[in-house]
């Protein structure tokens, strides 16, 4: 370590220690021993303070750290995730929390919640605890894992929702919906991304903490993508000059009462994403290029999705081949 003499006089050591430099001075020259202990008692300073920081502080600092990285969305929800745990866990030291800690709150967000959301919260908990407290280990059981059976629209419901929209401001969003967009990649949309019949994604508009609809990058890698609507409908968005200029939750809403109304089963939105890989499947399109298409990351999501168009096209090749062997042996 490096003593170095300053114009004062006085005699300083420095460190860099997790990014950052730290000083001690001296009002005389220290022996090399005396600077290291120095040192290493300015550090243990610097680590207990940030151990004693209550759970909550802690917390906001790790989101503050990640302001440049994650998306505005993904800083909501940690925010929102944050604000809404007990506050009991919230008050408690750093240095406090233990094992049994995080298992009694486990416990307590269980209660009315989802296992997916119960999971979310703990894997906050233990990158904030694994940044502040990183000597702690956790290992904690968490609520079992849900199996989904992601509903999809009929082919019948969608075109009835579809003619139902016709003319009105939804009518867009909603068909685009259909080609596997999501409703932050809809209502990002302008006119400049509209070339021919072949549309560009490559934004998204979500909300930030402040709640304010803001403009990102695309979910993911894979979701900056080029996809080819019908004809009519890129003429459509031509003739009326934009995508969509309405409240993204408007077009949510509208879903909702066009449902109630044909006496349809209420789907979000996002489930028009699994009716056109659905669709994509039965129509007997490479899987490599539904997830192109859909900008799925992994092919884990997609094949949750369609694995119903899946099962009946199996059901109708059994059905195929028993025909032929029927009629291998009866006629």
């Amino acid at each position: 370590m490096k003593i170095e003499k300053l114009p004062s006089g006085s005699y300083r050591i420095r460190k860099m220690y997790k990014g950052q430099t730290y000083t001690v001075t001296f009002d005389g020259k220290p022996t090399q021993k005396e600077a290291v202990m120095a040192m290493a008692k300015e550090l243990e300073k610097i680590k207990t303070a940030k151990v004693n920081m209550d759970f909550q502080k802690a917390a906001k600092s790790y989101v503050d750290m990640k302001r440049n990285v994650l998306s505005p969305k993904t800083l909501k929800e940690y925010s929102e995730k944050i604000n809404r745990l007990p506050d009991w866990f919230c008050r408690l030291p750093i240095s406090d929390i233990s094992q049994v800690e995080i298992n009694k709150l486990v416990n307590e967000l269980s209660c009315g919640r989802s296992p997916k959301t119960v999971r979310d919260y703990h894997g906050l908990i233990t990158a904030v605890m694994g940044t502040f407290y990183p000597s702690l280990r956790i290992s904690t059981t968490l609520p079992q894992k849900v199996k989904s059976d992601p509903y999809t629209p009929s082919q019948d419901d969608v075109k009835r929702i579809l003619e139902a929209a016709k003319g009105s401001a939804f009518e867009v969003p909603i068909t685009l919906a259909c080609y596997g967009m999501r409703r932050s990649e809809i209502c990002a949309l302008t006119i400049d991304d509209i070339d021919g019949d072949i549309v560009h994604i490559n934004k998204a508009l979500v909300q930030n903490e402040k709640k304010e609809w803001v403009l990102k990058s695309t979910k993911t890698t894979e979701s900056t993508r080029d996809i080819i609507i019908a004809a009519e409908l890129a003429e459509k968005i031509k003739a009326q000059g934009y995508v969509y200029k309405g409240y993204p939750g408007s077009i949510t809403h509208y879903l909702e009462r066009i449902e109630k109304k044909l006496g349809i089963e209420t789907f979000s939105l996002h489930k028009l994403r699994h009716y056109f890989a659905s669709q994509m499947s039965a129509l007997g399109v490479p899987e490599a290029d539904i997830l192109k298409m859909g900008g799925w990351e992994t092919d884990h999501v997609m094949k949750s999705v369609y694995r119903h168009s899946m099962m009946d096209k199996e059901e109708k090749a059994k059905r195929e081949a028993s025909e032929k062997l029927r009629n291998a042996l009866f006629s």
